[in-house]
């Protein structure tokens, strides 16, 4: 299920911030190796900075896999907002953090 296609995005479906499994990893790791240095409170935002819709990201999985991937659009879930992805320049700058992978990367199984 595709929960909602009504959206202000290119093609009605949300956008989100997705991120490799193993870049969110290595930014949990590079805040650790990092965290004798840093003083005080501070928030990390680890994403890509680039948003991505769910359809997409569906059509991304089809195609690095050579798969069919049914789906159904269901109404939107209450709260949910078109767009939403993260900046990640102040975690570039303090943690010497970028992702890697791409998001084909993500999506091959």
């Amino acid at each position: 299920m595709i929960f909602g296609n009504d959206y202000d995005t290119p093609d009605g479906t949300c956008q989100r911030d997705f991120i490799h499994v193993v870049d969110l990893a290595k930014g949990h790791l590079s805040a650790l190796q990092k965290i004798e240095e840093l003083e005080h409170f501070h928030v990390f935002n680890l994403g890509t900075g680039k948003p991505t819709s769910v359809l997409e990201m569906v059509e991304m999985c089809k195609k690095v896999n050579n798969i069919e991937i049914p789906f159904q659009f269901a109404p939107r879930r209450e709260g949910d907002i078109d767009v939403c992805y993260c900046d990640p320049e102040y975690t570039v700058n303090m943690l010497c953090w970028k992702t890697e992978k791409t998001l084909e990367d993500m999506c091959i199984i």
